[in-house]
């Protein structure tokens, strides 16, 4: 997986070092843009969407958060019971997810930062993929998800950037600029490519739009 270890490192950049207080502060209650305020109102659609995939009660339940950023879902799930493994590429994010959660949800979680598909994590009822697999092609998410579900006992619920005729501009664009001046771009996918790829063991979710925010959740049967 050449092509996801290489996007694995933009991503590291771009969140640990260049976007950390952005992310911060919007997964925050601080005043910020109006841009960025349909971006937060889309999250939290597609947080509660994600959510509806997995039984209110989760205690006993061990589920990694793939991609846990600053712990909004990493909370919501010790909440509900689970034991919590949650996972980001940034040290720095970590560390902000870390330093919010509640005293009384500290024990339901263990933090780690890195490759969300390290074998190290171990074994999981549930895996939750927010907005983590969005920077990556089509095979590299196939075989991020067949990684994962070798250790997961009943889904993956995960989210792509749609393959829409505003997100694919988007993406035109970005090609145009040099790498080292851009953030990791979003890779819009089509759902039967996708589909096809992961031997069609893929369930359409939900999709969420909130202005610049456009996100499908889809969920992944092992």
């Amino acid at each position: 997986m050449a092509d996801y270890s290489a996007t694995r490192d933009r991503v590291e950049t771009y969140f640990d070092r260049t976007a950390t207080k952005v992310w911060e502060r919007l997964t925050s209650d601080a005043p910020v843009s109006r841009i960025r305020e349909t971006v937060r109102a889309g999250r939290d659609r597609m947080r509660a969407a994600m959510m509806a995939q997995v039984p209110d009660d989760l205690r006993g339940a061990r589920v990694l958060d793939a991609g846990c950023g600053t712990g909004l879902m990493t909370a919501e799930l010790a909440a509900r019971g689970a034991d919590v493994v949650a996972v980001d590429i940034s040290p720095q994010l970590i560390g902000i997810a870390q330093s919010r959660l509640s005293a009384d949800l500290l024990p339901k979680v263990r933090f780690a930062s890195g490759d969300m598909l390290a074998e190290s994590h171990g074994w999981f009822d549930y895996v939750m993929a927010m907005d983590s697999l969005i920077y990556y092609t089509s095979p590299d998410i196939a075989a991020a998800l067949d990684k994962l579900g070798e250790r997961t006992s009943e889904s993956v619920v995960f989210t792509v950037a749609p393959r829409t005729p505003f997100l694919m501009t988007f993406f035109t664009l970005g090609k145009a600029f040099p790498r080292s001046d851009r953030s990791p771009v979003m890779i819009p996918q089509a759902f039967n490519t996708l589909n096809t790829a992961t031997k069609g063991r893929l369930t359409k979710i939900e999709r969420v739009t909130s202005g610049f925010y456009i996100s499908e959740c889809l969920e992944f049967r092992p």
